[in-house]
């Protein structure tokens, strides 16, 4: 397949690109490299450093399937600058999804997210639940959602909302809980827990990898919109199953982010996916990286800590 890959080198798509090529796929990666380039060069590879916003100057004649990751993300990162989060995530959304429908792309796979759903009380939250997002991020999300939906007539929407992604990858994310209270856990021998009764959904980035995959393999047979995520944990386990494998110290403060929700992926599941990776194999792959000196605590692996140097 030839395959368009927005967000290619970021901390899902370097993984992801990497992946489909060695599944034999022609790759266009398209990225505005913020936070660098990982990838290595390959035949089948075209990257393009080029800002998704300029989706007239994408290269779209002949791609089968785009898959879409490329955004301002997290909350912290949607407040830096709120204009730019709603252009990138919102309008530029529309734009790509347009240009692809008029270049007769078949295929369109949607990076959500599973903070559009807010605060949740129920034991298990599917995809039929109400929306209720509370940040910037989460909104430009859902508010993308609606417009891609808008155009399934014309095109083969496949919207994933994934929990909070865990694991080692070349463009690491050290902002991402599981992967942040580890790297607290090795680098400065403590852990600070804000709060610590939300519980968050989680998946590992195999596993989210995994899940793109298998809807390429589904192809527009399958279209609509999936939850992904298998651990539902809450801040403080997460700590605590850190320390099982580091011995530290988990210290508890409060916090101002209600956020609480626990995902239902038995939608996901009911099209054939199966887990194959957990929360636990995410902590050790940190530890190994960490202690083979392959990942150091550095301010590139923070989002919003980078936004912040490139003056956004």
């Amino acid at each position: 397949m030839r395959i368009l890959v927005t967000g290619a080198c970021g901390y899902v798509g370097t993984v992801l690109t990497q992946k489909l090529l060695d599944l034999g796929h022609q790759v266009t990666g398209i990225d505005i490299m913020w936070f660098g380039n990982f990838l290595k060069p390959h035949p089948n590879l075209t990257i393009l450093k080029e800002d998704i916003r300029n989706a007239a100057s994408l290269p779209m004649d002949g791609v089968d399937a785009i898959i879409h990751l490329a955004n301002v993300a997290n909350d912290p990162c949607g407040e830096l600058n709120s204009k730019l989060a709603w252009e990138v995530n919102v309008l530029a959304t529309m734009g790509l999804l347009e240009k692809a429908i008029k270049s007769g792309v078949k295929q369109f796979l949607y990076a959500s997210s599973g903070s559009v759903y807010g605060v949740k009380e129920e034991p298990q939250v599917t995809e039929e639940l109400s929306l209720v997002p509370i940040s910037d991020y989460n909104k430009t999300k859902m508010i993308s959602e609606r417009v891609l939906l808008s155009y399934q007539d014309r095109i083969a929407v496949q919207i994933l909302r994934p929990a909070t992604i865990c694991g080692v990858s070349p463009r690491m994310r050290l902002d991402l809980s599981v992967n942040m209270l580890t790297m607290q856990a090795l680098a400065k021998g403590k852990i600070t827990v804000f709060g610590g009764d939300q519980v968050r959904p989680n998946i590992n980035l195999g596993d989210m990898i995994g899940v793109y995959l298998h809807f390429l393999k589904l192809g527009t047979k399958v279209t609509g919109i999936f939850n992904a995520g298998f651990e539902n944990i809450s801040i403080l386990d997460i700590a605590r199953r850190v320390k099982e494998l580091v011995p530290v110290e988990i210290v508890v403060t409060a916090s101002n982010d209600p956020r609480s929700y626990r995902l239902n992926s038995d939608k996901l599941l009911a099209t054939g996916f199966r887990q194959e990776h957990t929360v636990a194999d995410a902590i050790r792959e940190v530890i190994g990286a960490f202690r083979s000196g392959t990942l150091k605590d550095e301010e590139n692996c923070y989002n919003v800590k980078t936004m912040k140097k490139l003056s956004f």
